[in-house]
């Protein structure tokens, strides 16, 4: 009973994702269905990126170069299909987002793995910076193939299609990126609640306990890092068929700070709490865009003022909230 009313606050957060599609065609509004598609992919990647940085103590900016390297990986097959050629001699092209999706994570669980066998040996600042140079390198590394399109990015000329229906058409796609968050969120709910994620959030706390206890933090650091950088490089892939255009700007540094900073002002302790902070992080930046050219000065001061003053996020303010309220109600 206590485990269901847990999980009550996820389900209603989630049902009123599943009505913004009708609060856009109600209102007629249909922007609301861009912009929240942007909240649910962008909040994919920052669920992912707590698992390392809530639950693991692990500060990463690569995850905005697998986010990359996911979104590459489908937009570069689609313009091999468009094109007719083959991927370097020797892969076919294709649209279809049932595998060009896989293989975008496939590429990604990769690429963790290879970066955080080396970036795992280091911790603290050592971390931070290390996984800033290495986000740095495969920035820089897209800008220089000229082939698909360098620093002005690549457009997905083909029409990409899932399971044979059109992948682009607005609402269907907003579905299946609910689906993909919800999937996330279950998934990591569940490495947090295993043995597992026992050992990962004892490593945060003190390493050199777990070790002492004869378990290698290493491998689950690692292994950790892998699922966070497979799921967001799935994100990835989800944000060049919504957008039809992938960039080198969609995986500078900016956009990892933009992906921490989403799981902090959400609460970092709680696993949907990046889900709320994706969704408060993008708004925020849209009203204030609309009021103001100068957004950027008074959305900074109001992050930092929000971080500051709320320690556990606005998911950890909320349920402060109802806790004082229950017990105001209860004397």
């Amino acid at each position: 009973m206590l485990k269901s009313r847990r999980y009550l606050p996820v389900v209603l957060l989630f049902v009123v994702l599943a009505l913004v599609p009708v609060a856009a065609a109600v209102g007629g509004s249909p922007f609301l269905i861009r912009v929240f598609t942007r909240v649910l992919i962008f909040a994919t990647a920052a669920v992912a990126l707590n698992l390392v940085l809530g639950f693991g103590g692990l500060m990463s900016l690569v995850h905005a170069g697998l986010f990359g390297i996911g979104a590459y990986t489908v937009a570069i097959l689609a313009q091999h299909d468009f094109a007719g050629e083959l991927f370097l001699n020797v892969f076919p092209g294709t649209s279809e987002l049932l595998i060009s999706l896989p293989i975008a994570l496939l590429m990604s669980v990769i690429a963790a793995a290879v970066l955080g066998i080396i970036s795992l040996r280091t911790s603290g600042a050592y971390f931070i910076m290390i996984t800033l140079a290495f986000n740095q390198m495969l920035y820089y590394f897209f800008v220089s193939l000229q082939k698909y399109g360098g620093d002005d990015g690549l457009q997905v000329l083909s029409s990409t299609t899932m399971a044979g229906f059109d992948s682009t058409a607005r609402i269907p796609f907003y579905y299946v990126c609910l689906a993909t968050l919800a999937l996330t969120v279950v998934v990591i709910s569940r490495v947090v609640d295993s043995r597992f994620g026992l050992v990962l959030r004892a490593t945060a706390q003190n390493e050199g306990r777990v070790v002492a206890l004869g378990i290698s933090p290493l491998r689950y650091k690692l292994i950790a890092f892998m699922i966070s950088g497979a799921i967001t490089g799935l994100a990835g892939g989800l944000w060049t068929n919504g957008q039809q255009f992938v960039s080198p700007a969609d995986m500078s540094w900016i956009r990892s700070g933009d992906f921490v900073l989403m799981a902090v002002l959400g609460g970092t302790a709680y696993v949907a709490g990046p889900v709320v902070g994706a969704a408060a992080y993008l708004l925020i930046e849209l009203v204030l865009a609309l009021w103001t050219t100068y957004w950027q000065l008074p959305f900074g001061l109001l992050i930092v003022l929000v971080v500051v003053v709320l320690r556990n996020g606005l998911v950890g303010a909320g349920r402060d909230l109802m806790y004082g309220l229950k017990q105001a109600d209860d004397g």
